[in-house]
């Protein structure tokens, strides 16, 4: 089969292996410290959480990172991105250890969210890193291959590692500080799994040019600016960003449903509420697998911006077909299918915006890309809140969902007629 020629290929390259190993020791940590969160806030017996108090968890944890992405993708474009991964890592590792300790010294929320952002900013530039890196490594013709590969693998160590997680909690009660222990010691693996890629494999590019931190500074409102006006004029990659971007606000909008619905609806414990959504998870773990191994075939036929079009179409039938049962079953299998759809989209995004992009804007356009996955993924959480009622069965967000996917899909079709570029 041409994806297992491709897949062995790629995973001789020994740097393209490095780089896989930082990401998914890296993103199997942020599965871990999300599970923890998640379930301190939601799921903890002494907090009553609505979809309000979710939405403002989801605010306080991301928003503030829609300001402060941009300004990272000017000191990415300027350090290197190996040293990025090495002391973002250790760093992180360091304020989850503060995390676990504000968790058992039963500190205020305040508090523990400040530390908890302290961890995702550091976030920010990892992942940007990672997928501005990936070209360095992997030639153009099988970019797509490793755009399945690699983000895909670091989505599944996420899900593997909040499985991880789940399985800490529900054996050992208030565990929550345990298992931002686990995420600390995985941050610290994904750290020393950086050494040993030479520190200027990855890029950027920089003619030359040392940085310095006064003028990076001052330079830095001036980089943003610049990187905006490359991003603009590409419209291949503004158009799949446009797109991404709806298909994250409705996974927000329907990710706040299944936490309500496991919390209130379809449980009467912690423990079961927790496993429900653990289910739900490894379901779409499960759909971005199976985008992995069918995104590559797909875009060799149809295009880029034919298969993100025809992702959006499935969504658009199935979403509502299953959701509105608001039942677990068919929950799990639209958690499938939406995890199927929304991971082969950003594959096809992916490398819509590096093919698109120059290397010394690579940082800035995927710090801009993950500003847009933040604030629409929040606002969709804003607006769950505002529409949701307490035990999580909306017909209008599953609709409204629907919706925006069939507005997605015949937008990226008719796109597709007069630019796509397989």
């Amino acid at each position: 089969m041409p994806v297992v020629r491709d897949l062995r290929i790629l995973l001789r390259l020994r740097n393209f292996r490095r780089l896989l190993a930082v990401r998914l020791l890296s993103q199997s940590a942020d599965g871990v410290y999300q599970v923890a969160l998640a379930a301190h806030v939601v799921f903890s017996p002494e907090k009553q959480a609505s979809a309000g108090a979710i939405a403002s968890a989801m605010a306080v944890l991301l928003l503030p990172y829609s300001l402060v992405g941009p300004f990272a993708g000017v000191l990415l474009d300027r350090w290197p991105r190996r040293q990025v991964f090495l002391y973002g890592n250790l760093l992180r590792a360091a304020l989850a250890c503060c995390t676990a300790l504000l968790i058992l010294g039963s500190a205020p929320d305040w508090l523990f969210y400040a530390s908890a952002l302290c961890v995702t900013a550091v976030n920010r530039f990892v992942l940007a890193g990672l997928s501005a890196a990936l070209p360095r490594v992997v030639d153009r013709e099988r970019l797509v291959m490793a755009n399945s590969l690699s983000p895909t693998a670091g989505t599944l160590a996420a899900t593997a590692g909040g499985g991880l997680a789940f399985a800490v909690r529900l054996v050992a009660a208030d565990s929550d500080a345990a298992v931002v222990l686990l995420g600390a010691a995985l941050y610290l693996a994904s750290a020393l799994a950086s050494l040993p890629l030479a520190t200027g494999l990855l890029g950027p590019d920089t003619n030359g040019s040392r940085l310095r931190l006064r003028d990076t500074l001052s330079t830095t409102a001036w980089g943003l600016v610049d990187g905006l006006r490359h991003l603009a004029e590409r419209r291949h990659a503004t158009r799949a960003l446009a797109a991404i971007t709806v298909f994250r606000f409705c996974y927000g909008a329907l990710t706040v449903t299944v936490l309500m619905l496991c919390r209130y609806t379809w449980s009467d414990s912690e423990s079961d509420g927790l496993a429900l959504l653990g289910l739900a998870v490894a379901a779409s773990g499960a759909g971005f697998f199976a985008a992995a191994v069918l995104t590559p075939w797909a875009v060799g036929r149809l295009g880029r911006f034919r298969w993100i079009a025809s992702c959006a179409a499935a969504a658009a039938v199935l979403e509502p077909a299953l959701g509105l049962w608001f039942a677990p079953r068919p929950i799990l299998v639209a958690a499938f299918v939406l995890g199927l759809v929304t991971q082969g989209a950003k594959i096809a995004t992916d490398t819509v915006v590096q093919t698109s992009v120059d290397d010394s804007f690579r940082g800035r356009v995927f710090s801009l890309y993950d500003v847009l996955f933040n604030v629409a993924f929040v606002g969709a959480a804003a607006v769950s809140a505002v529409v949701l009622p307490p035990d999580g069965r909306s017909a209008a967000v599953v609709i409204g969902v629907g919706a925006l996917y069939a507005i997605v899909a015949v937008l990226m079709f008719l796109w597709s007629r007069a630019i796509e570029v397989p």
